[in-house]
């Protein structure tokens, strides 16, 4: 399985300062399934990726968590997608940094044709729009690309939902996230095994992020050594492979690109025991 350099989770069930990780049990064969950027390729058909056809798809298929990307825009409003510029998902040619680009500049955007004349006329998501479609349904994974951190603080809050985000965030916007929410689920960069124990002596986090190049059955064993538990994301060259890879070195969850394809596997494994 040929090494890539992606992000994986170690979730901490036991820090010092909270006994218990409050996360729902996965719902497929004891295995957390993270859509990434919502299920936009779901049983081969696309989906536009971060909008809420495809947080919505991630939902209809019984994920557990779907990655989102939080930046904000000119105007300081917060909206998901997973580029610093906006280029990639328009074809009328419109370009610039989503933070040189106001809320309503970006709403006029259509990110969905480039897709198929079906998605004619889908829009970049706020925040609030996400937070709103998700809560009670699935779980959300922040990757914390360029946002503050009080404005989330304060949009989670409101609805009840600290615990249904992981925090995937660096550790000066953990910092402050503990100050302001110490019952939120961080997600600090770990690195491999030989920086692990010093992320977790410094941070003492709930969750913990690292690289796919990383990845280890060696890395996994020092979590759950912790009293953690892992979410990995997949190998993209041979994502079935690499589902079987982390099974065997015993990973609690896989975010994935094929959710669809995920949940059929695990779903299958569980039959065979």
């Amino acid at each position: 399985m040929q090494s890539l350099t992606i992000p994986f989770v170690c979730l901490l069930l036991a820090a010092p300062w909270k006994t218990e990780l409050p996360l729902d049990p996965p719902k497929h064969g004891g295995v957390y399934v993270v859509a990434h950027r919502g299920a936009h390729d779901a049983g081969g058909k696309r989906v536009p990726e971060n909008t809420l056809q495809a947080y919505q798809k991630a939902i209809d298929l019984g994920c557990d968590f779907v990655e989102i990307d939080c930046r904000t825009t000119k105007d300081g409003h917060l909206v998901s997608c997973h580029n610093r510029e906006i280029d990639a998902y328009v074809t009328d040619g419109t370009k610039g940094p989503i933070r040189e680009l106001t809320l309503e500049e970006i709403r006029k955007l259509d990110i969905g044709s480039r897709i198929g004349p079906e998605f004619k006329g889908a829009i970049v998501p706020t925040l609030d729009e996400i937070l709103d479609l998700c809560k009670g349904k699935i779980g959300i994974y922040l990757d914390h690309k360029d946002a503050a951190v009080p404005p989330i603080v304060a949009a989670i809050k409101k609805r009840g939902m600290e615990h249904a985000m992981l925090w995937y965030s660096s550790s000066a916007e953990i910092k402050e996230l503990r100050e302001l929410c110490p019952e939120c689920i961080e997600m600090p960069e770990g690195g491999n095994t030989k920086t692990l124990p010093e992320v977790v002596s410094a941070t003492q986090p709930r969750v913990i992020a690292a690289v796919w190049k990383e990845f280890s059955k060696e890395f996994v064993d020092a979590c759950h050594a912790a009293g953690a538990k892992v979410i990995v994301d997949e190998g993209r060259d041979n994502k079935v492979e690499c589902w079987k890879q982390c099974l065997e070195w015993g990973v609690d969850g896989i975010q994935t690109d094929d959710p669809a394809g995920l949940i059929a596997f695990l779903d299958a494994q569980k039959g065979r025991k």
